[in-house]
């Protein structure tokens, strides 16, 4: 073959790799950008804010286009590899500058796809952070807590905590309301106390099943929990509609149980301590000033 028709078979062949090049892109556009359309609807946010992400990847497959032209041609072959090597470098520099900044963003992907919360549910993050999801975006969350501030996480943290959602499914909340009480103490009286104090809560709610019912079980449950060193615990359970209602009736219900329990005459025990000090040593020998005197 001449070397007119190895030019032009070597054009031919970059301009079918670019044309695929082009094909693939498109076709990675359409795809990604239906993707974030959808994303941006879930998020109330603007697509636009995702075009980066498009462009990267439009990058990515000209850049590997042009990868294998350079090395399939041989004349090109020699320069492709100094080429290759300054890529190779700007892209390693590239890569570990932006590592954080993708890992978000994959991880906001799985946020948005699995849904494990959405923007107004009231979550946990681990043991540190609790409160009301704000907005969601595919680099990080806002989470508003019970100061009013608000915690700005990014999804790669999240990803990798422990979510408890108190609204994903159904807002009602058991109230765990535990309380001891002496020895000595009336444990029936006690317990329906704190059983009429919530009853009597405006946040407390009927939660019953009807095999409940069919045992006879109250709206209330108050139990003996277990045995501690100076008393018994009780715990009563009470259901209220939100984690909202739920907080404040806890806190109502431990200062009006207390009252009554006060009023009734059934004390909460409290820890004791005794001190034990050991006498101070005698000593057998005498003292120097005893010795001079003898």
């Amino acid at each position: 073959m001449d070397q007119g028709s190895t030019f032009w078979s070597q054009v031919g062949f970059s301009l079918s790799v670019l044309a695929v090049a082009l094909i693939i892109t498109r076709i990675t556009r359409f795809l990604i950008g239906r993707f974030f359309r959808r994303a941006a609807v879930k998020l109330k946010v603007d697509p636009t804010r995702y075009n980066f992400f498009k462009n990267a990847m439009d990058f990515i497959i000209y850049l590997i286009a042009v990868v294998v032209i350079f090395r399939s041609i041989p004349a090109f072959r020699e320069y492709g590899n100094t080429l290759l090597t300054g890529a190779g470098i700007l892209a390693a520099a590239i890569g570990f500058a932006s590592q954080s900044a993708f890992s978000n963003i994959i991880s906001g992907v799985f946020l948005v796809s699995f849904r494990p919360f959405s923007v107004g549910d009231r979550v946990r993050i681990g043991q540190l952070y609790t409160g009301d999801v704000e907005d969601i975006t595919l680099r990080h969350t806002i989470i508003k807590d019970f100061e009013n501030r608000r915690i700005v996480i990014p999804n790669t943290v999240i990803s990798n905590e422990i979510i408890i959602n108190s609204t994903i499914t159904d807002e009602r909340v058991c109230v765990f309301l535990e309380i001891p009480v002496t020895f000595e103490s009336d444990l029936k009286r006690a317990m329906k106390i704190m059983e009429e104090e919530a009853l009597k809560h405006r946040y407390c709610i009927e939660n019953r099943s009807e095999e409940d019912k069919r045992r006879g079980d109250g709206v209330v449950v108050v139990r003996t929990l277990s045995v501690l060193e100076n008393g018994i615990m009780l715990r009563a359970w009470v259901w209220a509609r939100n984690p909202t209602d739920a907080f404040d009736m806890k806190c109502d219900l431990i200062e009006a149980v207390k009252l009554r329990f006060d009023e009734a005459g059934i004390r909460i025990p409290y820890p004791h301590r005794v001190l034990l000090t050991a006498p101070a040593p005698t000593s057998t020998h005498p003292l120097p000033h005893e010795q001079a005197k003898d």
